[in-house]
């Protein structure tokens, strides 16, 4: 796990390395092992690393390959590197390293961009040919690992954070209107390729970039999630489902046990981080190091789940971390969390996230998480009123949208309103092929849309704030593809990932699995009160917001004059959202 940078001239220039020095500074936390810069004629590129497959120099990036012709920067993660290894030496290839970056290397002078479908991993990477002058640019199938990109007429930049491209200069740093909509009516999710920033732009998930030396680029879509059952998938009984999800789910965790360090997990008390325990204590893990996180109540609204966290902590004997915070801390750390944020997140995880993380990466470089097991297998609540509806669409906005487009008209200044964007993105989404049942549609969209730009970009984060490697075992996308195939309504069933949970009793206590399903908000970001609340105040009144005049003032008046009644239909803060637009707007002096 890793940052990756890189400039590529199109005019003939050499590219200048402070802009690359640049960009590695500002993702120091994302790979604070070692460093380095790698230039050739009018490209150049850089590396932070973090030392997770293997822990010698001989895995040193940016790494090039003479004999090959080839280099590369890379952030993520091979899990099947061992076996392309071996398959690469049967080809007659030799490796100096034990790592997974060198694989990608040779895999890609073997098979070129068919490389990408041997992959089981999370990742994104920069491969250069020294001869062709050509640059190939990968992000993986469920957009796990991020890769964000600037475009002008005599050059390209790229990087693992969309802050460090800030931090290069020479971008476009107006409000992208069409992203605003996006972050304000679609729950903060703001699909590639836009950014809230107009000169910043996102690699899709599943896609690759080839670009010519002359600056000519191709963007091509290598995956797609097929919702279409295969042959004898409708002769399955649901007990053959059953069991070969559990099969799906041990190899997926297994896979992730690729590690030159001991690998922990974050344990929430869920049904799905709790089933990663139990799969990794099943495959003779022992001494396993858990954590847990929770926060003070507010009112009626519990603070942490830590009761059920501890069930699975004492069932398996596991190493395990409470880690509490308090409202002060919260208030603390807030800014460095927004900080943190490569994009603006209104979750209130992500706090969670980041003082987690903060205490995990004291005794731990690697961990596992539940992330992606609602979006893949049908966990959250908008899902069953959608079977048999004839109105999809109409069904998913009323229950996922934070507000209408009417409302969006009296939230922002007039220049800003230029279509209703989200609503029609999502249309069109439930429009494509491939997904015909409603519930479906909805499942395709959260698992390759939703899930990539709020939970998953999440994790990434606040991770990688502190040097922590994520994995999510849930987003094998050898397990997505197979649930993709299972019919949804033994997913949905029983308010949701039915056959998850009954795959799961075969291997953790059913007071975890029976228990009342989980919201964990941090309350404090939820019922805006207090300091937090004058927190917000400030950022949405000071003299740059008031410059900046995103919003109307009517709207952020009757937000600030009773801030509870203002929730979203997912039980957010609508004043939350805001004022952590403007916050972050104002971390990255936007």
């Amino acid at each position: 796990m890793c940052g990756i940078s890189g400039e590529i001239r199109f005019d003939g220039q050499t590219p200048d390395p402070t802009g690359i020095q640049a960009m590695n500074d500002r993702m120091r936390a994302r790979g604070p092992d070692d460093a380095g810069v790698f230039c050739i004629g009018s490209r150049a590129f850089g590396h932070r690393r973090l030392m997770i497959m293997d822990l010698s120099p001989n895995s040193q990036q940016p790494m090039f390959d003479p004999n090959l012709g080839l280099g590369i920067v890379f952030n993520g993660a091979i899990y099947n590197h061992p076996q392309l290894r071996q398959t690469l030496r049967e080809m007659g290839y030799s490796f100096y390293s034990d790592g997974d970056t060198e694989v990608i290397l040779k895999a890609y002078h073997a098979w070129g961009a068919d490389c990408l479908q041997r992959f089981n991993g999370m990742f994104a990477f920069a491969i250069w040919e020294r001869d062709s002058g050509r640059t190939f640019l990968a992000r993986d199938r469920l957009g796990i690992k991020p890769l964000y990109y600037t475009r002008q007429d005599k050059f390209m930049r790229f990087a693992s954070s969309l802050p460090a491209l800030l931090a290069a200069g020479g971008v476009d740093k107006s409000i992208d209107p069409v992203a605003l909509n996006y972050y304000l009516n679609f729950h903060a999710v703001v699909p590639a390729p836009h950014t809230i920033v107009s000169g910043i732009k996102k690699v899709p998930p599943g896609h690759y970039l080839l670009t010519e030396a002359d600056g000519k680029t191709q963007q091509v879509e290598y995956w797609r999630l097929e919702f279409n059952p295969q042959s004898g998938d409708a002769e399955r009984s649901f007990e053959d489902w059953r069991l070969a999800l559990l099969e799906e789910l041990r190899n997926a965790v297994k896979r992730r046990r690729v590690a030159a360090v001991d690998v922990g997990v974050l344990l929430s008390g869920g049904v799905d981080s709790s089933l990663l325990v139990g799969l990794m204590a099943e495959s003779g893990v022992s001494g396993l190091n858990t954590y847990s996180v929770g926060f003070e109540t507010v009112g009626d609204e519990v603070g942490d789940e830590f009761k059920y966290s501890d069930i699975i902590a004492r069932h398996y004997g596991t190493a395990h971390h409470q880690i509490r915070v308090s409202s002060t801390e919260l208030l603390e750390q807030l800014p460095q969390a927004i900080l943190a944020m490569s994009e603006p997140m209104v979750s209130h995880d992500c706090i969670g996230f980041y003082l987690l993380s903060r205490e995990v990466s004291k005794t731990c470089k690697a961990v596992q998480s539940g992330q992606g097991a609602d979006e893949v297998f049908g966990g959250y609540h908008w899902y069953p009123p959608l079977v048999g509806s004839t109105e999809p669409f109409a069904a998913y906005r009323k229950a996922f949208f934070d507000r209408d487009f009417a409302e969006y008209q009296q939230v922002v200044q007039p220049p800003w309103v230029d279509g209703d964007h989200a609503s029609d993105f999502v249309e069109q989404h439930f429009a494509k092929s491939g997904a015909s049942d409603p519930v479906n549609k909805a499942l395709r969209l959260d698992t390759t849309i939703m899930l990539v730009d709020d939970p998953v970009k999440r994790v990434d984060n606040m991770t990688m704030a502190w040097g922590l490697e994520a994995r999510v075992p849930f987003l094998d996308h050898e397990l997505v593809e197979f649930a993709a195939r299972m019919p949804s309504s033994i997913k949905v069933a029983e308010e949701g990932k039915y056959v998850l949970k009954e795959a799961a009793r075969a291997v953790i206590p059913s007071a975890v699995i029976d228990r009342p399903k989980g919201y964990f908000p941090v309350p404090a970001l939820k019922y805006l009160q207090g300091s937090v609340l004058d927190y917000v105040r400030d950022a949405l009144l000071n003299s740059r917001a008031q410059q900046r005049g995103l919003f109307r003032k009517e709207y952020v008046n009757s937000l600030l004059d009773d801030p509870e009644r203002h929730i979203t239909p997912l039980r957010g803060s609508k004043l939350w959202q805001l004022g952590l637009l403007e916050i972050w707007l104002q971390a990255q002096e936007l």
